[in-house]
C-alpha cells in the first residue's frame, strides 16, 4: 500500500504592497546612512592623523578614498546578495 501525502501549503507569509515599500525604503536608507557613516569616519581619522602626523591633507586623502571604496563595496555585496 502507498501513502501518498498532501501537499503542503506554503509557509510563506505573502506580503502587502505596503510591507514591500517599507522593507525596501528600510533597507535603502540602512545602506545610505552606512555609506555616511562609513566615508565621514574615514575623512574624520585622516583629519586626526594629518593633524598628529603633522602631514598637510596626506591621511585625509587617502582614507578618504578608502572610505569611499569601502561604501562602494558595500553597495555592490548588497546589491549581489539581493538579486
Amino acid at each position: 500500500m502507498v501513502i501518498m501525502e498532501e501537499p503542503q501549503p506554503n509557509k510563506k507569509k505573502e506580503k502587502s504592497d505596503d510591507e514591500g515599500g517599507m522593507t525596501a525604503y528600510s533597507k535603502y536608507s540602512t545602506i545610505a546612512i552606512q555609506m555616511v557613516v562609513i566615508i565621514a569616519g574615514t575623512s574624520f581619522g585622516g583629519v586626526k592623523l594629518d593633524q598628529v602626523a603633522g602631514t598637510k591633507h596626506l591621511f585625509t586623502v587617502i582614507l578618504s578614498l578608502l572610505g569611499v571604496i569601502a561604501a562602494m563595496w558595500l553597495i555592490i555585496k548588497e546589491a549581489l546578495r539581493k538579486k
